[in-house]
């Protein structure tokens, strides 16, 4: 939409914003129907695993009426779900879960080959290779700022993950995304 990509079956709801109690009642109840969507499940590393990513974008837009300037922005929050090794999760027995599994280690190499390619400076950069890379294009696209965490079990059984996630967190860290644009557009008075 509007030369943005867009996912299929997202849903795009409107805050109002002139009245900030009617606002915050409004975001809350939305972040509420989120919570519930998002798939979570109990595995052999995690009691409480995020069975699916979670993508919260917030679009902004402010308006100067002295010089008819409108500035559009937005704020993209990802929690991504960890990436699970088959064997130390132990979902091999339930199928949805296996699938689960499969979806997130996918989108997250596909995540990792975006960033690959936007490190080498490649001519084409795959985000197409997922929902999640399609939607996350605009804000990694040299169009915006991207700011990542990491989170890491501190036990010892969890050091070759913890070692994954760091090394991707490195690859992450050898991406240049450029100058952030404003998009200014000027209105008539």
């Amino acid at each position: 939409k509007d030369g943005k990509s867009f996912v299929d079956g997202l849903s795009e709801m409107r805050i109002e914003t002139g009245e900030t109690e009617t606002g915050m009642q409004q975001l809350e109840e939305i972040m509420a129907v989120a919570a519930r969507s998002r798939s979570v499940a109990s595995t052999k590393m995690n009691a409480q695993s995020s069975r699916s990513h979670s993508v919260f974008m917030l679009h902004l837009r402010g308006f100067n009426e002295e010089t008819g300037a409108e500035v559009h922005g937005a704020l993209n929050l990802c929690d991504l779900a960890g990436s699970e090794r088959l064997d130390r999760s132990q979902v091999g027995s339930d199928a949805k879960r296996l699938k689960e599994t499969q979806s997130i280690n996918k989108s997250l190499s596909c995540l990792g080959d975006v960033f690959n390619a936007l490190a080498q400076g490649a001519s084409h950069v795959p985000y197409r290779n997922s929902k999640l890379t399609y939607l996350l294009q605009d804000c990694l696209s040299g169009d915006g700022k991207a700011l990542m965490f990491v989170n890491l079990s501190p036990t010892a059984e969890s050091s070759n993950e913890s070692l994954c996630s760091l090394r991707f967190a490195q690859r992450v860290n050898q991406v240049e995304l450029g100058k952030a644009t404003k998009h200014i557009q000027y209105k008539n008075r």
